[in-house]
């Protein structure tokens, strides 16, 4: 495939689109270094480490968090 504009890539079929939305968040997932963090996602993520560490029970299992979200989505 050539270069496309985005209304061409629009255009494809939904599967087409599908397959191209993971071969780029393939790319991204392959170098998670190059993500950089705002200060404030940062000092969050790392209020929430510390309040998981004094008390897990404020967490939630993943298989549970998926549940709830396919449940509400």
């Amino acid at each position: 495939m050539g270069q496309m504009s985005i209304s061409e890539l629009l255009k494809l079929p939904v599967a087409e689109r599908i397959r191209i939305v993971e071969t780029l968040w393939d790319s991204i997932a392959a170098s998670p270094e190059s993500l950089e963090l705002s200060e404030a996602e940062r000092v969050e993520l790392d209020r929430r480490w510390e309040e998981f560490q004094r008390d897990p029970s404020v967490g939630s299992p993943w298989t549970e968090v998926r549940a709830r979200i396919l449940r509400n989505g």
